[in-house]
């Protein structure tokens, strides 16, 4: 929530000067009111009051932030006094304050908790506090703050571009896989396309940290209709009856002002949340194919943190036992109580992506019937725990949970129709009796027959991974390295990175490795060329470029979308054979990882990580040289 979205010209008071706490305070109350958002002034006064009763809310520094939740609150508020020769706020340091912001919160919530902790971040700049005290008027104090909150937070993006009515005419939800890049690339894209096109418009993200700037049912309810740009699964139901365009996330950056239209000139279907199209065709008519690479991708996004988070621990495992010198003959990884609480957690988290892997993907097809199933058969897929007289004890793996997931999913569809005809009088305990107990009865008999087919096929990819000659590895390196290149963040992306979280869990490290460094290259291919070949590129992307060191080292391909976007004849091939390069040379030196994720932050824990170092540096040079040669020289 931001500051800037809490603070109304009506409740600013600048160059104020009370004589004393007491005056203060009543100043701030009155601003509050002024605001609009307090019922009852005299109850929200007592709870101001009652807060300072328990010990002064003045923080030092100059700093005073009274707050209280109350009944007589209608919606969140700030109030904001400056007072240049400060007041006697019983700060405990014993020096004046001359910054004051009121917090207005309903009872429901925690807000003022968020707004508080933001207000302490923020205010902690000795700079940023100066520009607020010299502010000449309200605007100015407005966008000190505004100025500041972008620079704190960058990933949020300020509610603008409203209709005169305070409603927004088009919303959005965008959101890809990893939630990292293409998430907030196609916000950003459709946000500069609504203000380009005078059309009040907000974007929704859902991004590796969760929902931010999520729509309301207020906005929902009073919008024309609803672009979501995906490419896993978001939240439908509440968009049921309106207008509903669904898209690629990609056509959120490459044609937003297109998607915008199909809102606005009311060439969007009406969606049910039935799956049904009511009126006109279903948004981008969906194949088959793709329906399916979402629903995958939804299950790969919700597992991607068990995978990064437990595979650096486990790195760290390792790491700690070689530094303590553990003997070969040890078990690696729990020589030292240090590595042992490092691997015993992470393995923690890797015992549960498999399972979360199919838990999500049944979740995107069947919804919250579909995870249940999906994740108790996910688990019997790492587990093998069927009915050993009758399918053993087998474990079918990471293939067996992909295929649980969507089984899985189906097979609750299944069952929801076939109970479509039962009585109305058992609606209620579909859901939480009969869904489930048919699902989870379908899916225990099912994987029981799977677990040996499919424990079978992971273990001859083991081996013939295993058995794999060393200029067969290098090709593979190759391949995957190219594959991480090749649409930066789509299908090949994924699929070579899904390959090689599958190869750590089956102990083929080099894989990984050689998957991460194909990642690495090309921003950072891309970020040499506009350091030392200039006139290739254009004043915007050079002065772009260097932000894409920062994202290849710590493995964010995303970063070279906007440049493959603009030249991709050229830049791709060049990337693709940088990267390449660098996968065939991390296999060549038997380079390994077992951290899925983390770029250079990570290099610690890698094998042989002076020759996966060289192979990086290698593979860059390479993309750079080829941008140099493919490129044209751009005439400003």
């Amino acid at each position: 929530m931001r500051i800037v979205d809490l603070l109304s010209k009506e409740s600013i008071l600048l160059k104020a000067s009370p004589k004393n706490k007491q005056e203060a305070i009543d100043k701030l109350v009155e601003l509050q009111v002024k605001g609009g958002k307090i019922a009852d002034k005299e109850a929200y006064k007592k709870g101001i009051l009652a807060r300072e009763e328990q010990g002064s809310t003045a923080v030092g520094e100059g700093i005073a932030i009274p707050h209280a939740k109350s009944d007589a609150v209608k919606g969140p508020s700030l109030a904001a006094m400056t007072v240049p020769d400060g007041v006697d706020y019983e700060a405990l340091d014993g020096e004046p304050s001359n910054l004051l912001f009121m917090i207005a919160a309903p009872m429901d919530g925690d807000v003022h908790l968020e707004v508080l902790s933001r207000l302490m971040t923020i205010l902690m700049d000795e700079d940023f506090r100066a520009k607020l005290l010299a502010a000449k008027d309200k605007n100015e104090f407005i966008n000190v703050i505004d100025e500041m909150e972008q620079e704190k937070y960058p990933d949020e993006k300020k509610e603008q571009n409203v209709s005169g009515d305070g409603s927004y005419k088009v919303l959005a939800v965008t959101a890809c896989p990893t939630g990292i890049a293409h998430t907030y690339m196609a916000a950003e894209a459709l946000e500069k396309a609504g203000k380009k096109m005078g059309v009040p418009i907000k974007v929704e993200t859902n991004g590796s940290g969760g929902a931010k700037n999520i729509l309301t049912k207020d906005e929902i309810a009073a919008c024309d209709g609803i672009i979501v740009a995906a490419d896993k699964a978001v939240e439908m139901s509440r968009f049921n009856g309106k207008k509903v365009y669904k898209t690629k996330v990609s056509d959120g950056i490459k044609i937003p002002e297109e998607l915008i239209n199909k809102i606005v000139s009311g060439d969007a279907p009406i969606y049910n949340h039935d799956g049904e199209i009511t009126d006109g065709g279903s948004g981008d008519d969906e194949t088959f194919g793709r329906k399916i690479y979402k629903q995958l991708m939804n299950g790969v996004s919700n597992m991607l943190p068990f995978v990064v988070a437990g595979g650096i621990f486990i790195a760290l495992a390792f790491l700690i036992d070689t530094i303590a010198g553990a003997p070969q003959d040890s078990t690696f990884g729990t020589y030292t109580a240090a590595a042992e609480f490092f691997k015993t957690i992470g393995g923690y988290a890797f015992n549960f992506m498999v399972p979360i892997l199919a838990a999500y993907i049944g979740m995107s097809i069947a919804d919250r019937p579909g995870f249940l199933v999906g994740l108790v058969g996910g688990y019997l897929a790492t587990t093998g725990s069927t009915f050993s007289s009758v399918g053993g004890d087998v474990p079918s793996g990471f293939l067996g949970a992909l295929f649980a997931g969507f089984i899985g999913g189906y097979i609750m569809l299944g069952i929801e129709k076939l109970c479509d005809n039962m009585p109305k009088a058992l609606n209620g305990i579909k859901p939480v009796l009969i869904y489930p107990l048919a699902g989870l009865g379908v899916i225990a008999v099912i994987m029981c027959a799977v677990n040996p087919i499919m424990g079978y096929l992971n273990t001859g990819l083991s081996n013939f991974l295993s058995n794999m000659g060393d200029s067969s590895k290098i090709v593979l390196g190759c391949i995957l390295g190219g594959m991480m290149s090749i649409d930066m963040g789509g299908p090949f992306n994924k699929a070579a990175y899904t390959f090689g979280i599958t190869a750590i869990a089956a102990g083929s490290y080099d894989i990984m490795a050689a998957v991460m460094i194909g990642g690495m290259v090309p921003p950072i291919a891309i970020a040499l060329s506009t350091t030392f070949f200039k006139n290739r590129w254009n004043e915007e992307e050079r002065k772009n470029g260097p932000v894409n060191y920062i994202m290849g080292l710590s493995f964010i391909t995303e970063g070279a979308i906007p440049y493959a976007a603009a030249d991709p004849l050229r830049v791709i091939p060049s990337c693709l054979i940088g990267a390449a390069t660098a996968g065939g040379l991390s296999m060549a030196f038997d380079c390994t990882l077992m951290a899925p994720h983390g770029g250079v932050f990570v290099f610690a824990v890698v094998g042989n990580w002076p020759m996966y170092i060289l192979s990086l540096v290698i593979g860059s040079l390479v993309g750079m040289l080829l941008l140099a040669l493919l490129k044209k020289k751009v005439n400003e």
